[in-house]
């Protein structure tokens, strides 16, 4: 509690991500920050941060593989993958205070969140389990066991659904998703939807889950699951230019495809015709919808790292340099 208590006083204290164009009369009133997850082993994974002028800012290198964040009121909660933390900063129309607070997760090697009632709900691969992470006194209180290396991690307003990709090593395939009661803190339903589960989108009361996989000589193959009054498996091939993203829009279920966004027909096949977007598949890492824009983030795993930001029509309206390797994004208002 000292080193908590050591690290609250100097937040108040340290602003090192502001905006320096940022003057009295002139306030910013938003944030995106992009998760830079920067070179495994290096400990230089960092934050970019995107002010409502389009102005990019970086903060100082964080740790070891900076996974996923979330927005919370005026926080953002961040994981740290290699370095097993959770990280948790205030947010103000200047930036992010810091050095913020610093919780280990005890070699859990964390990967996803979603925050629910002031809990943060967490997957980790290394304990093999979701976490439960209070927001009021900053302790895990809690450990629900998966059986697997869990990924995404949803809630659907009543349960959190969790991808479970990898049955028990990283180069094994997984085909699960587990459906959590948060009262009890249990796994309640364990859910085949054939192999490689990756991200989950909910709409009209049904799960669709994203899945990418592998045979033994390596070849890439994609697929979805639609999780309803029945579960519907749809394999696209092996090649097809997928990624892992799927995202609800325009009251749709949308997948990375072809370097852009495709949706669904209702026998879960791509259309095509209706694509938004239009990148080189090959360095799409993350696609997002942030405050009603589809947000891609672009990396060649070296020197080329890219936001772009399209509309509802498929325009560019942004395009912003960011830290090595943008995998996750959240949005703050004022």
């Amino acid at each position: 509690m000292k080193k908590i208590t050591l690290l609250i006083m100097l937040s108040l204290l340290l602003f090192t991500c502001e905006n320096p164009n940022s003057s009295e009369d002139v306030e910013n009133s938003s944030w995106v920050f992009v998760a830079n997850e920067g070179i495994y082993g290096s400990g230089l994974g960092t934050i970019s941060m995107i002010d409502d002028a389009g102005n990019v800012y970086e903060t100082d290198a964080l740790g070891d593989v900076v996974q996923s964040l979330e927005v919370y009121g005026d926080k953002l909660i961040v994981l740290i993958n290699n370095s097993h933390l959770i990280k948790i900063f205030d947010i103000t129309s200047e930036g992010l205070s810091m050095p913020g607070i610093e919780v280990s997760t005890g070699n859990s090697s964390p990967r996803d969140l979603v925050v629910v009632d002031d809990k943060v709900y967490f997957t980790n691969w290394n304990s093999q389990d979701v976490k439960v992470f209070n927001l009021f006194n900053y302790v895990i209180e809690e450990s629900i066991s998966i059986n697997g290396l869990p990924e995404d991690i949803e809630f659907d307003g009543q349960h959190l659904w969790v991808t479970v990709p990898h049955s028990d090593s990283y180069f094994s395939t997984g085909s699960i998703v587990c459906k959590i009661d948060i009262g009890s803190n249990s796994v309640i339903e364990t859910i085949d939807v054939g192999p490689g589960p990756q991200q989950i989108a909910f709409n009209n009361g049904e799960v669709y889950i994203s899945r990418t996989f592998y045979d033994d000589s390596f070849n890439t193959f994609h697929g979805v699951t639609k999780i309803g009054s029945e579960t519907i498996i749809n394999n696209y091939g092996a090649g097809t230019p997928c990624g892992g993203s799927i995202l609800k829009y325009q009251n749709n279920i949308y997948r990375s495809f072809d370097g852009g966004i495709s949706p669904m027909n209702s026998d879960l096949s791509l259309d095509s015709d209706h694509k938004l977007g239009d990148y080189n598949q090959s360095l799409i890492y993350h696609v997002e919808l942030v405050d009603g824009d589809i947000w891609f983030g672009l990396t060649n795993f070296s020197d080329y790292n890219e936001v772009k930001v399209i509309d509802l029509n498929g325009e560019e309206i942004g395009s912003y340099e960011v830290g090595l390797f943008p995998g996750d994004f959240g949005f703050w208002k004022n």
